[in-house]
């Protein structure tokens, strides 16, 4: 038994004195994130590895410290008393990975939308009223035409997309606010946070878009044969991408067929 450090150098010896006893598979105990680089680094070098709830190790015999349980995980290894956990390939853990990130900013952003929702409450601005979403098109160009300092009614009320159903009175009566210049300036920073997470989930978009390219590579799905989609309206937080095609050319069917599917959730189900 031998025990080394956690930086990766050392990670590096550990797989090499692995090697050198003639080790051929490796359990690794699931504690929080620290096993990541354990696990890429002893899978990188070709053993094979598994995944253990570190509920196995709950009922170690005497005493339980670090040594113990691995004495103890590697009496049950041997005896084949072990089942790993699900660890997806290399490739799907990097989808999963981006998509984990994405998740992360959506939910980042979420705030700032809340933060703009109650400035425009503050300064009487019933946006709401004639919008279902503020972060629609209509809200978007009437916000950021508040934040450039547009004040004429007639003008923001312009701003509607064609399938506002709201009049251009009804619109320009819920504008008629009290614009002060402390909730100008809390609407002003709420309104750049959230678009620093719309480029940041963008980015996110670019690099799922390219996993899903190079996971597709290896298969020989005729994108021709993608079905027309169901009528569907546009889901919220879809990647900026055909998912639809993309994925379809990795597991060759399109998931969307299924009722109550869109691409942002077969996306989730195929990572």
């Amino acid at each position: 038994m031998r025990a080394f450090g956690t930086i990766t150098h050392d990670l590096y010896d550990l797989a090499d004195w692995f090697k050198s006893h003639g080790v051929t598979s490796v359990a690794i105990e699931s504690t929080g994130v620290y096993w990541v680089p354990a696990y890429e680094v002893v899978e990188q070098h070709g053993f094979e590895v598994i995944l253990v709830d570190a509920r196995y190790a709950k009922n170690v015999p005497s005493r339980k410290t670090d040594v113990s349980d691995t004495s103890w995980l590697q009496k049950l290894y041997s005896y084949g008393l072990l089942r790993g956990s699900f660890r997806p390939t290399a490739e799907i853990a990097t989808l999963r990975a981006y998509l984990r990130q994405l998740e992360r900013l959506v939910e980042y952003a979420a705030p700032h939308i809340q933060h703009m929702q109650k400035t425009l409450m503050e300064m009487n601005f019933q946006l709401h009223h004639v919008v279902s979403d503020i972060t629609g098109i209509t809200g978007m160009k009437i916000i950021r035409g508040i934040v450039a300092g547009e004040r004429d009614l007639d003008m923001l009320a312009s701003y509607s997309d064609v399938r506002c159903k709201a009049s251009t009175e009804t619109i320009k009566a819920a504008l008629n606010g009290n614009d002060r210049p402390e909730h100008i300036f809390s609407l002003a920073q709420s309104l750049e946070l959230y678009d620093f997470y719309q480029a940041k989930m963008l980015e996110c978009d670019h690099h799922l878009e390219a996993t899903l390219a190079a996971l597709g590579s290896d298969t020989e799905h005729d994108p021709s044969k993608l079905p027309r989609p169901r009528p569907k309206a546009k889901q919220v937080s879809t990647p900026s991408f055909d998912v639809r095609a993309a994925l379809f050319g990795v597991i060759g069917v399109d998931l969307t067929q299924i009722h109550g599917m869109g691409p942002s959730l077969s996306l989730k189900l195929v990572r």
